[in-house]
């Protein structure tokens, strides 16, 4: 097992707070080592994650925050 799958594994994992308690289509978020952060779909945590950058998640907060997502 390689360290990011290990810190993948063990990483505090945090539901979206736009998230529905139902099982509705939820995302899950981990703060990782190098400010990086992880990204899954809380219905299949053992399924693939995405990774992003600290620049890539700090773009992607603007863009959430500018309303550049519908």
């Amino acid at each position: 097992m390689n360290e990011l799958t290990r810190e993948l594994q063990t990483a505090t994992w945090r539901k979206s707070t736009r998230s529905w308690s139902n099982g509705g289509n939820c995302v899950e978020a981990a703060e990782l080592s190098g400010r990086r952060r992880g990204v899954r779909d809380s219905k299949n945590p053992a399924g693939p994650a995405l990774i992003f950058t600290a620049g890539e998640w700090d773009a992607f907060i603007r863009g959430v925050k500018n309303g550049e997502f519908g």
